[in-house]
């Protein structure tokens, strides 16, 4: 089954790519956004427009109310459905976004949201560990996991006590990281992985621009939606959380606004980073400085359609 992917960081055109590949290719697009399943919050999530879809069926876009969760299992497992829908209608399915956990978990036989029990040890540890943190505070608590299990670490943020005690009890009843699969996962589609990118300077002055239009379209009123629901999952995503010290009088507007870009920057780098790091790209394009390059692209992907 095959699956043209376009990858990326945030404003670096994966939008107005997909929606010109959908329409050569006869192609449907898949959202591979963590934030864009939330209705309602359409601005800081770079939404795609009516007008910019031209007609071009959207999925996993608006399917889950801003306080309800969305995990990469269900992702996995809705995306997955679109693909087989999709090629059974004799198109081509096009996954467009920027979660690299999404797309990673879409493409290859990951198991996600498996849990293994451990019986009374893993009881045991958990009873100890969550003593621990409401002894010694949550941030002791993830210290511990950053040096027994430092890739662990890294994913989960300190906050969230469940996820740092599931990765401990994991990592010392079995030696290995929650993070890692204990077999290497096996690709499931004939994939073409599109990464876009573009030179470091002209992307982060292209974010804060992109920052700018969010507020000048109303931005702040959309992040209203969430004051009261700081802790759902959405509200955690950049464009929102740093709202939050301004609904306290903590910070001004303007200073939220360069939060945003700074969040936003700092992603970018760590998408780029995910990217060439996690993930089998087949070709990488800068189609911001070369716009030129995309008739080679698109021969390409004509000849991996005909393989």
């Amino acid at each position: 089954m095959k699956v043209l992917v376009i990858a990326g960081p945030t404003g670096v055109g994966k939008t107005a790519l997909s929606i010109q590949l959908a329409k050569k290719f006869n192609g449907e697009i898949i959202s591979g956004d963590s934030l864009q399943v939330y209705r309602q919050l359409d601005i800081g999530t770079a939404k795609v427009t009516p007008a910019e879809a031209q007609g071009i069926p959207h999925y996993l876009i608006d399917i889950r109310n801003f306080t309800e969760n969305y995990s990469a299992a269900d992702f996995q497992q809705e995306a997955r459905n679109k693909i087989r829908d999709i090629t059974a209608r004799g198109k081509l399915p096009i996954v467009v976004g920027g979660t690299g956990l999404y797309i990673q978990a879409l493409l290859y036989d990951y198991k996600l949201g498996a849990t293994e029990s451990f019986g009374q040890k893993g009881e045991d540890l958990r009873q100890k560990y969550t003593e621990y943190a409401a002894q010694h505070g949550k941030k002791a608590l993830w210290q511990v996991l950053a040096q027994k299990d430092p890739l662990a670490s890294e994913k989960i943020h300190f906050n969230n006590e469940r996820k740092v005690i599931r990765a401990l009890e994991v990592f010392e009843l079995t030696g290995h990281s929650i993070t890692k699969p204990k077999e290497e996962p096996q690709k499931l589609y004939d994939d073409f992985l599109i990464g876009l990118t573009t030179e470091r300077a002209l992307l982060y002055e292209r974010i804060n621009q992109r920052v700018e239009q969010m507020f000048a379209t109303g931005l702040l009123k959309e992040a209203t939606l969430l004051q009261d629901y700081e802790d759902v999952q959405a509200a955690k995503g950049i464009g929102y959380r740093e709202f939050f010290p301004y609904f306290k009088g903590k910070i001004t507007l303007d200073e939220v606004k360069e939060n945003i870009k700074l969040d936003s920057r700092r992603y970018a780098k760590r998408q780029l980073t995910w990217f060439r790091n996690r993930m089998n790209v087949t070709t990488w394009v800068d189609l911001i400085t070369q716009p030129e390059e995309v008739e080679n692209l698109q021969q390409k992907i004509q000849l991996w359609l005909e393989e």
